[in-house]
This record gives structure tokens, sequence and C-alpha cells, in this order.
């Protein structure tokens, strides 16, 4: 005779910056084990796999590589929190003499999106052009950012993927092909340019001030932590 199947959890939330409402479920052991493999590589890429793989098995989400890469991260913390304790326990490294290591408690249920004021996905380009941006899926994200130097075609290709429209008077572009979005950028003046890296740079993010006391200068510190990889120490 089989063994009973173990009943799990479900819960609800609302991804904070598309609205949509997701049902997840708590990772399992065998799905925390790879996620700890890969971890162990230190290999940001096998990481974020892993985390993609767990939202396909603990999500109602149909694409998950089609979420924002923040969202990614905002809706694993959830599940995480849920699987293995909303207290995430770990050390960094005091900011005030840069060497001694202080323990840290988190409430990882408190970790919630930043979205900064200045941040806008249309763009004006000049009197008369706007460009609409999309966010960089996992994929995306992977595939350009997750090396210690990207190059410069990383960075142009990356900007060429996030252009979802343009738009000129009444006229409206949303059919091209990549490389006709790579020539648009490469045709762009600095200023231009800067909207674009200015979209990126303000994307909304996970983040979270915390105070922490160095015993042995006995001073106390405001420490910004921000991603997902900060909140595991």
């Amino acid at each position: 005779m089989p063994l009973p199947k173990l009943a799990v959890p479900d819960y609800d939330c609302v991804l904070p910056v598309t609205g949509t409402k997701v049902s997840y479920r708590p990772f399992l052991v065998k799905e925390e084990k790879l996620l700890y493999l890969a971890m162990e590589t230190q290999d940001e890429k096998e990481m974020a796999k892993a985390v993609r793989n767990i939202l396909k098995s603990c999500t109602n989400v149909k694409d998950v590589n089609k979420l924002p890469t923040f969202e990614i991260e905002y809706l694993f913390l959830r599940i995480r929190a849920k699987a293995v304790g909303e207290k995430s326990e770990f050390k960094v490294t005091a900011p005030d003499d840069d060497k001694t290591q202080v323990e840290v408690e988190l409430n990882l249920e408190e970790i919630e999106l930043t979205i900064p004021k200045e941040h806008k996905r249309i763009l004006d380009v000049d009197d008369d052009i706007k460009i609409e941006m999309k966010y960089p899926s996992l994929n995306a994200f992977i595939d350009r950012n997750m090396k210690n130097e990207p190059s410069m075609e990383d960075v142009f290709e990356l900007s060429a993927e996030c252009i979802d429209k343009v738009y000129q008077g009444e006229e409206i572009y949303d059919s091209f092909t990549k490389q006709e979005a790579i020539d648009f950028i490469g045709d762009m003046n600095q200023d231009q340019f800067k909207k674009i890296q200015d979209f990126f740079e303000t994307m909304p993010k996970l983040e979270h001030t915390i105070e922490i006391f160095n015993p042995k200068t006995k001073k106390k510190s405001k420490m910004l932590l921000e991603g997902l990889a900060a909140f595991f120490g």
C-alpha cells in the first residue's frame, strides 16, 4: 500500500507592480535540496535557474519566464518564508570597520519591493518620439547580466529586448526585430541613451535597511540590503 500524501497549504499574494494575483505553496524538501546544491556552486546562473524551477513547481504562474525579475525575487521570498520560516539569520560585515562579522535576523515578510518615484516606463526620446519599455525577464537577466563584466553588446541587446513600443506622433511601432531595435539605440545620442540606462537603474527592487551593532567598536550602523541574495547572507 502506498504511503499517504502529505497536505501542503496554499497561500495567495498580489504581485506589487503588475497586480497579478498568484497562488503559491512552500517548496518541498526535494526542491529545497536542489536550491542548496545550486547555492553551493556559488554560480549566480545556477542559483537563478533553481529559483525559476521552484517558481514553476510552487505557483500557478503560467509562464514564469515572462515575470519581471524583481517580481520573481518578491514571489520567491514569500515562498521561502512559508517553507523554512519567516526569520532569516545570517552574518554581515559591519560597515564601520569593514571586517567584523555581525549576526543579523530578518523577518522576510517585512521585505517589500521599493519603487523609486523617478522610475518611468515611457521615455521621451525627443520632442516627437517616445519609447515604452518592458521589464527584463529572468532569462534575459541571466543571459545578459550575470557576468563579471557585461560587454557593451550585452547592454545593447538587453536594452533592445526591453523596448516594447516606439511612438512617433500618432504612429505606433510595436512590430520590429531585435536588430532594428539595436540599430535604433545605436542612433541615439548620450542623453537619449541615458534615459534607457535610468530605466534599468531605477527599476523596482527588494530592499530593506537594517541597524547593526558592532561589538568591537561599540558603534551602531545602518546597512541597506538589496536584491534577493542579500537576504540569505
